[in-house]
């Protein structure tokens, strides 16, 4: 019986994956560097993030602390003009919080996780969120789920995770924790045989929440 979801949030719950990619792309433009997004995308599934061109190619700390700070203002300002909402995940948290109980469990830093929900209707639904400064270690290790079900007082078996990483996946399962992958275009290509569901949108955990209850 499944009574609780740890939902992940950037790509699950927002679009904002492609946002923070177009952010530290504009960053490293800023000093002469490219970021090609297919090399993104791979350095992302090995946790390697933004800056590892930058770092191949020379750069000084210096510089590249003063480019995560613009990475970050860029990325507020995406947060704050662009379209990240995802198309029915408001009406899908409100049909499932007749049957579970639910929380957020991001690598977001709170900055961001609070400019993001200025204005939506997302955590009304959740009973906490956990960013990444309620945790030490970040995904793929399993502090951040084991975190959510300390928080919940919740046994694994009772549990399910949302991911669309493959970062993420392996969190969810290092703490034991069945894991449904929803689809996004910006994490396709990542490996989810581990997942223990692969659904194409929200609309979906319905079903697969009825069936293990």
């Amino acid at each position: 019986m499944k009574q609780y979801i740890l939902f992940d949030h950037d790509g699950v719950l927002v679009d904002t994956e492609f946002w923070y990619y177009k952010a530290g792309a504009r960053a490293l433009a800023d000093i002469g560097l490219t970021l090609d997004k297919d090399q993104y995308l791979r350095d992302m599934a090995l946790g390697l993030g933004t800056w590892g061109l930058a770092k191949a190619a020379g750069i000084d700390e210096q510089t590249l602390s003063r480019q995560r700070e613009a990475r970050n203002e860029y990325y507020q300002e995406y947060l704050r003009t662009e379209a990240i909402e995802i198309e029915g995940v408001v009406d899908t948290l409100a049909e499932l919080s007749r049957y579970v109980r639910m929380a957020i469990v991001t690598t977001s830093k709170r900055a961001d996780f609070e400019v993001i929900h200025e204005k939506r209707q997302i955590r009304q639904f959740m009973d906490f969120v956990l960013v990444r400064e309620d945790y030490t270690l970040a995904k793929p290790h399993p502090e951040p789920y084991l975190t959510g079900l300390t928080r919940f007082g919740a046994a694994k078996e009772e549990t399910l995770v949302v991911e669309d990483s493959a970062r993420g996946l392996a969190s969810a399962v290092a703490a034991g924790i069945d894991c449904v992958i929803v689809h996004n275009d910006f994490t396709k290509a990542q490996d989810f045989s581990q997942a223990s569901h692969r659904i194409e949108t929200l609309t979906e955990l319905k079903d697969i929440i009825l069936k293990a209850n």
